[in-house]
């Protein structure tokens, strides 16, 4: 357990990482460069061309946030000095280079050929939660790639307009090269560790196709609690007899998942406990905060029993969140196209602007394709993308209502520099804006501050084999208590010249996810406290929960974690998911209007975009979002 990973942290140690959180990113590498061998340079060098291949912390970095939370805190003017100009002119300046923003970009460039764009972005990375995180195993032809969030297109057939259009015309089919029945044909199942952080005792449980009587008998529970599952999964009542459909769907829609199988199936404690994290690594929060609606919606084999004997018509409620209504439409949820996830689309838009990023910008080999963020911030481009360059002010030159253009300023690591736009998309998380944009008025910055983001943390780590998971008969196994929600192993993508490990004697990734959402609280109270508590946690202890985790699990088919585990990268993102405007959380869900409806208003020179204007959770509604926003700046020109 305490033998070396290969890897390096963001600033080369936990300790570094936590001195430096208040300090300003321009004074890090010269303090390190006392600390550290001119070889970890040339590899922060490296990493700063090549933001993938680093490990350790990545993600949101203490080096990544501490503007913002300066901004937040009322910090940062006191010891920003005077703004100074560059100088620098553009058609368009964006803030945030995720999916959302970087679509901004390429939509306005398609319109406007020939126009000049700055993309501002506070990490040191295109992509947002989008993230590619890239290995490099002993004897591997190539990298290993994986993702750090944003991994899978939701729901693609019900995907909006401008969202199939992008995906036409980058030539994205969602789900080829995917091979889904690789680990089915293994014998290698989804399954269920009950830990002994909730039942006190360790023990996998693998459903396969079996009754339910048969795998309950193996769970860790109390005698009536197993009665209790055997009939929520096989024969459950009819819970609200003799009332219509959309009445009992209201009623639904009144109660979490938790506390529908509390107060109403008056489950055994011991159920709810196991069906606790269901929802997790999909939601960033457990079944004490998924609407009872949306997993009826979400049920299916082996996922939130409790409803069949309610006899609901499949039509989709108006009470169910976006989110699952839009998945529900289109009859599947995820897709998995690229090995590293979303961060794919965003590649392949910004290699389509960039002069130099890339050397192919096409679905087929964006995986494999040479890439040089050197490139992104050259003076000749007319597209310029500013990485680790965290917006501190925009504002309209003049009165909104008739500025011809706007002034935006970011901090370069020792002095705020400002540039001039004749319009200006935000395409951050809408909770930072009203920090940013000082002059909105105060309803849009209420309404920005209600969009609440759910903490969530993606590790992945390389591994030499994975047998063990084949001898356990696993790919996927949620937990029901520990630190780590889920693991996984990686989807099994191939594209172009890149082939997922197809035997389980070659290296492999897996994928764990740690939601610190407090349970018991409202979405919005539980990402704070999930926050603050994540906030205290250094590299090391999630490194050390890594290690443990899997070790519990596939110890006994011969996993050893300090020999097996070869390369470990963490992505920490505070403010991660989107928490989906649903019931019973949100009055004015589904009739409206939203918090988002107001936050996304243009102000002057200054259009909303991000997946909080949509508002939405996944790559769909930060298209939509982006062409929305170039559409409001079009109106005004």
């Amino acid at each position: 357990m305490d033998r070396p990973i290969s890897r390096r942290d963001f600033l080369d140690g936990v300790a570094t990482a936590v001195t430096c959180a208040a300090v300003p990113s321009a004074t890090v590498p010269a303090a390190h460069a006392r600390t550290v061998p001119r070889a970890r340079h040339a590899a922060a060098r490296q990493e700063r061309r090549h933001p993938a291949r680093a490990q350790g912390l990545r993600g949101d970095t203490p080096d990544a946030v501490a503007v913002p939370h300066a901004l937040r805190d009322g910090r940062f003017w006191r010891h920003a000095g005077t703004p100074e100009a560059t100088g620098e002119h553009y058609d368009l300046v964006v803030v945030g280079a995720g999916i959302s923003g970087v679509t901004a970009a390429y939509t306005w460039t398609r319109r406007h050929p020939g126009a000049r764009v700055l993309v501002l972005e506070n990490h040191d990375d295109i992509g947002g939660q989008a993230r590619r995180n890239e290995f490099h195993p002993a004897g591997r032809a190539g990298p290993l790639v994986a993702h750090g969030g944003s991994g899978a297109l939701y729901g693609p057939q019900a995907w909006s307009p401008e969202g199939r259009e992008l995906l036409d015309d980058l030539g994205v089919v969602p789900g080829r090269g995917c091979d889904t029945g690789l680990y089915a044909r293994l014998g290698m199942h989804e399954a269920v560790f009950c830990d002994r952080e909730t039942f006190g005792a360790d023990r996998l449980v693998v459903p396969r196709s079996r009754p339910a009587a048969e795998w309950v008998a193996e769970l860790p529970v109390a005698e009536r609690a197993r009665q209790d599952l055997v009939m929520l999964f096989d024969d459950p009542p009819d819970w609200f007899p003799g009332l219509p459909d959309d009445h009992k769907k209201r009623l639904l829609a009144g109660l979490t998942y938790q506390g529908f199988l509390r107060d109403v199936c008056r489950a055994h404690p011991d159920v709810v406990r196991f069906c606790q994290t269901m929802p997790s690594a999909t939601w960033a929060y457990g079944a004490d905060a998924l609407g009872a609606l949306d997993a009826w919606a979400l049920s299916g084999p082996f996922a939130y029993p409790g409803f069949a004997g309610l006899r609901l018509t499949p039509e989709r409620s108006p009470y169910n969140s976006p989110r699952v209504a839009a998945g529900r439409a289109a009859g599947q949820a995820d897709a998995y196209c690229f090995p590293e996830g979303n961060q794919a689309l965003v590649r392949m838009m910004t290699a389509r602007m960039v002069p130099g990023y890339a050397a192919d910008a096409s679905a087929e080999h964006v995986t494999t394709t040479a890439f040089d963020n050197a490139a992104l911030d050259r003076p000749g481009n007319r597209v310029r993308v500013r990485l680790s360059s965290p917006v501190v002010l925009v504002r309209n030159d003049g009165p909104p209502e008739s500025a011809r253009g706007a002034t935006v300023g970011y901090f370069d690591g020792a002095r705020v520099r400002t540039v001039r736009a004749d319009g200006v998309i935000m395409a951050c998380w809408h909770g930072v804006i009203p920090y940013v944009v000082d002059e909105l008025p105060a309803e849009q910055k209420e309404a920005m501050r209600r969009a609440v983001r759910l903490p969530v943390v993606h590790a992945t780590a390389q591994l030499r084999h994975w047998r063990a998971w084949r001898d356990a008969g696993v790919h996927r196994v949620r937990f029901t208590g520990a630190y780590w929600v889920s693991a996984e192993l990686a989807p099994p993508v191939s594209t172009g010249g890149y082939r997922c490990p197809a035997g389980p004697d070659e290296p492999v990734t897996a994928h764990l996810v740690h939601t610190p959402a407090t349970p018991g609280t409202a979405p919005g109270d539980a990402a704070a406290a999930g926050r603050r508590a994540l906030a205290g946690t250094p590299y090391a202890a999630l490194e050390f929960g890594v290690r443990e985790q899997l070790g519990r699990l596939l110890g006994p088919w011969g996993f050893d974690p300090a020999r097996d585990i070869e390369g470990l990268t963490v992505n920490r993102w505070g403010h991660g998911h989107w928490c989906a405007y649903t019931r019973p959380w949100d009055a004015f869900h589904p009739g409206g209007p939203t918090p988002a409806h107001t936050a996304r208003r243009r102000f002057g020179r200054v259009a909303m975009a991000g997946s909080d204007a949509v508002p939405g959770g996944d790559a769909d509604a930060a298209v939509s979002a982006a062409c929305r926003a170039v559409r409001d700046l079009e109106n005004v020109r």
